[in-house]
């Protein structure tokens, strides 16, 4: 008599000139079990692709030989990216899969995505003529997709992981010199903007970040000021709106990035004169002015769009006779200038907002020559001097 076989059991049967075989892989959201189904030409191979299964099962990782590439990426993007970035950076990331990721690699199974296609797909794209940087942002949004992949048990490793990585070289950007940030400052101290300038070249502030300065975060007598938030643009997610983007006022993410300036007398004189004429402002507009605290608003109180600012930055430099410049090349010129003054690295580091010291000396290593002189001279003076 044949031995019933249970319900977790595996089964393998001949099918015409084939040889399948099932195992139970557990049970669906809906408590249905669920099988998997495998072939092959003979017994034997059909008892070693369920043995595989098995083992899979037992460590939490199980195959779906359906799922494709393009299935899981906008899966990802609309269930399980949201709430783990920014909203610009989730933007930035659907872009990403949408423009690059999905037309190279949707129609692929996901468990089958391997690192040689990966590898192609970079290739291609340097091939294309897109920036080491680009293919960069790719390769780690692929990576972090995948990582969900790995964790749900849907691939046994995570092939963007493992695909070689794009190198970029670090270019070194332009900077301004002291004689030309002075130049620059003189133009612009009666501008409504130049305030704002003058921060961001001082302590080298992104754009985002001197146009999100608030009011409520400087603290006159300790002359301080704290940073919370950025002005950035973003998708508008409001179908009805009839925009395809807004500005908001959004917080700092990153315990780095939030970071407090210490202000000298002359910053801290140039915000008292420039406080009290944003007083008159809203006094003028009434009802008109929206205030939402920023130190550097627009006309009428509201956030300042970056984009504008860049354009009116181009157009103050360019009056100053320096040409065209953008205002994160006050950023670099700010952390350059502090350098040449003698300022520690760490220091910077921490007066950038930067996550770590090593990111500061990859960008800004190569200015510190004179700490590297004096080094030099102090050992040459320990080993040859008198």
């Amino acid at each position: 008599m044949t031995k019933r076989r249970g319900n977790g059991e595996d089964s393998i049967y001949r099918d015409g000139d084939r040889w399948r075989g099932a195992v139970s892989v557990g049970y669906d959201d809906k408590g249905r079990r669920v099988r998997k189904k495998v072939s092959g030409r003979t017994r034997a191979e059909v008892a070693r692709k369920l043995k595989e299964v098995r083992e899979a099962v037992d460590t939490g990782t199980v195959p779906d030989d359906r799922i494709t590439v393009k299935a899981f990426l906008e899966r990802w993007v609309s269930v399980n990216l949201p709430g783990t970035v920014a909203e610009s950076t989730e933007d930035d990331y659907a872009d990403m899969v949408r423009l690059h990721l999905v037309p190279a690699l949707g129609r692929k199974k996901l468990n089958k995505l391997t690192v040689a296609e990966v590898d192609r797909l970079w290739n291609a794209k340097r091939e294309a003529g897109y920036a080491a940087n680009s293919r960069k942002n790719m390769r780690n949004v692929l990576r972090r997709a995948l990582a969900q992949a790995e964790r749900e048990g849907l691939v046994a490793r995570n092939v963007a992981a493992l695909s070689a990585a794009p190198r970029a070289a670090q270019r070194e950007g332009r900077t301004l010199t002291l004689d030309q940030a002075k130049d620059l400052l003189r133009s612009v101290e009666s501008h409504r903007y130049g305030g704002a300038i003058t921060i961001a070249l001082a302590y080298g502030l992104r754009r985002g970040e001197v146009l999100g300065l608030l009011w409520r975060n400087l603290d006159w007598e300790a002359r301080t000021l704290r940073l919370t938030h950025a002005v950035k643009r973003i998708k508008d997610r409001d179908k009805n709106s009839g925009r395809k983007t807004r500005i908001v006022l959004s917080e700092l993410k990153t315990a780095k990035s939030r970071r407090t300036l210490v202000l000298t007398p002359e910053i801290v004189s140039k915000l008292r004169a420039l406080h009290a004429e944003q007083a008159k402002a809203r006094l003028a507009l009434g009802e008109a002015w929206q205030d939402h605290g920023l130190i550097f608003p627009s006309e009428v109180g509201t956030p300042t769009d970056p984009d504008n600012f860049s354009h009116m930055f181009s157009k103050l430099a360019q009056r100053a006779g320096l040409g065209h410049w953008h205002p994160h090349e006050l950023r670099h010129s700010g952390a350059s200038l502090m350098l040449a003054q003698g300022t520690p690295l760490h220091v910077v580091s921490e007066i950038l907002g930067h996550a770590g010291i090593a990111i500061t000396k990859d960008t800004y290593g190569h200015l510190i020559v004179d700490d590297k002189r004096a080094a030099a001279e102090a050992m040459s003076g320990a080993l040859f001097g008198g």
